[in-house]
């Protein structure tokens, strides 16, 4: 089959499936249609604003479908008169049956992680924070259950020691391209083997809720290492200082011990460092209840002449 031929709806909604998106029209595959997430307003003026999704698909003069409802049967008709060959999932929502099912070669999806491992939203985010040095990609067959398909193909990616939430996310899509139109090559040629995964050593990936993001300095300096950079920028784990939210987005692991009590802080040659229940942890950069984002030496020169030492 020529690449032209083949008829593919894309889904998807941040910044995160674009270069994929890209990549696929690029390769000269037909996309008729995009859909993603519904507009909405946002911030203090209450402006209407769109997702990245949907900003490729004006750029690109592609029609965009934005079902509040993704059972909707009005939804599910309007799919069918594409008389698709096969959606591209990647960062949606979770399509029920009678969507993915619509496709002649079925729905894939490219999830951020190696699957089974950390199935859910927020797969990225929770690696970091146990402390992975490895994650990577996955593209799968959507089926019933969530994140729980047959296996097409994965990509491993390292996890470096002091990487972000936010460095992990922006290299797993720039890698996502190379992996997605490999598994649409091999879905053309049906030289692919889908392989069904192990459901006895997954891992829950759930979306985070702000009540989630606080820091708990009693805990070990790693830990809470790990916790900063997979909440890093967001949606950013923050502590309290004087009654105010304070984000810490950067830090850094020392070989020293503690010597006050947890969340206790204090500057010492240009450097922010506060305890742990083991080790000093440097801080590095931080956000202010707002403000922007400020360094340590920022945070170091407007604290002059305070008392309160202490992150609780």
């Amino acid at each position: 089959m020529l690449k032209g031929n083949l008829s593919i709806l894309l889904m998807g909604s941040p910044d995160f499936g674009v270069p994929s998106f890209e990549a696929i029209l690029r390769e000269g595959y037909s996309v008729p249609c995009i859909v993603t997430v519904p507009d909405r307003q946002k911030g203090r003026g209450r402006k209407i604003q769109f997702s990245d999704v949907k900003k490729f698909a004006i750029e690109n003069g592609i029609h965009v479908l934005q079902p509040e409802n993704l059972g909707d049967p009005d939804f599910i008709k309007g799919l069918k008169e594409y008389n698709p060959d096969l959606f591209v999932i990647i960062a949606f929502r979770i399509l029920p049956r009678e969507v993915f099912v619509i496709p002649k070669y079925g729905s894939i999806n490219l999830h951020a992680s190696l699957l089974p491992k950390y199935r859910g939203a927020a797969p990225i985010n929770h690696a970091i924070i146990n402390g992975e040095k490895e994650s990577g990609l996955t593209t799968f067959f959507l089926n019933d259950n969530v994140d729980t398909g047959n296996i097409i193909l994965q990509k491993k990616i390292s996890i470096g020691a002091d990487e972000t939430f936010g460095e992990v996310y922006g290299k797993m899509s720039l890698e996502g391209p190379a992996l997605v139109l490999e598994t649409l090559e091999k879905i053309i040629n049906g030289n692919y083997e889908a392989v069904p995964q192990d459901n006895t050593g997954w891992t829950k990936a759930p979306k985070i809720f702000r009540e989630k993001c606080r820091i708990d300095w009693s805990r070990p300096a790693k830990e809470i290492h790990n916790f900063v950079r997979g909440l890093s920028p967001v949606p950013g784990a923050y502590t309290t200082l004087e009654g105010k939210n304070m984000k810490i987005l950067r830090a850094g692991l020392t070989e020293r011990d503690s010597r006050d009590t947890a969340g206790t802080f204090f500057t010492e040659e240009k450097k922010l460092f506060v305890n742990t229940s083991d080790q000093l942890l440097e801080i590095r950069e931080l956000k202010p209840e707002g403000r922007g984002v400020i360094s340590s030496i920022e945070f170091i020169i407007g604290r002059r002449g305070n008392k309160e030492s202490r992150f609780v």
